[in-house]
């Protein structure tokens, strides 16, 4: 195969996935070739949009701003922690995180909920419990992303259960979040047959921003497969 890269980004459309009480998606045509002779497409959408990476003023507003993070918080070598086939709601213990992470890995969680894109059972995915959050900072690393809602539980409709218990471990250590990738399989497979992976999880560039979307990808080669 040699290196190749995997999209791991769900596509920006009218009508899609949010998380309870963000604003709603529209994408529709402001300008068209036929009127104006350009296509131009006006957005309307929250900064937690789809596959997005929050920053840690996500949390509080005494932490860093996406604009004051370096660019090297977004991208690094994959450490993959798979827990596919948890139940639903089911807190992802320190037992599961692969050994030897380390400072610069991008710590990427694969629960299979990407599957559920879409459906009611999206809002029902498992989450690292507040002391694996903890010893993720505690090995060094400060990028994670996971293809699910959130890092934290997300409630029931109807509750209000709400816990931002593991972004405030990770976002006060200063690291970064992205939620909302998909399509992990490919990379789980890759990881686990020892190919070089490396995450790109970078951000648009809004200015004082909580978070913005992300274009995901991953680059796998398997020309270096780690012994």
């Amino acid at each position: 195969m040699g290196v190749e890269l995997l999209d791991l980004s769900v596509p920006i459309t009218t009508g899609m996935p949010v998380y309870p009480g963000d604003p709603e998606v529209e994408a529709a045509p402001a300008l068209t070739t036929a009127e104006s002779g350009v296509n131009v497409l006006r957005l309307h959408m929250g900064s937690q949009t789809g596959t997005h990476v929050d920053a840690p003023f996500h949390i509080d507003d005494a932490l860093p701003r996406l604009d004051e993070l370096p660019l090297t918080r977004f991208t690094g070598p994959a450490a993959v922690m798979d827990v596919r086939g948890l139940p639903p709601r089911t807190p992802i213990p320190p037992g599961a995180l692969p050994p030897g992470l380390e400072p610069g890995d991008v710590l990427l969680i694969a629960t299979g909920w990407s599957a559920h894109w879409g459906t009611d059972d999206y809002l029902a995915h498992p989450y690292p419990a507040p002391e694996t959050a903890e010893a993720i900072i505690a090995a060094g690393v400060r990028t994670v992303a996971v293809d699910a809602l959130s890092v934290d539980p997300t409630p029931p409709p109807g509750s209000d259960d709400f816990s931002l218990a593991v972004h405030r471990v990770l976002c006060g250590a200063g690291a970064v979040i992205a939620e909302n990738v998909t399509g992990l399989d490919a990379v789980v497979d890759a990881y686990e047959a020892g190919c070089s992976i490396e995450l790109f999880l970078f951000p648009i560039a809004l200015a004082a921003a909580d978070g913005a979307p992300a274009r995901a990808v991953a680059r796998v080669d398997d020309r270096a497969v780690l012994v």
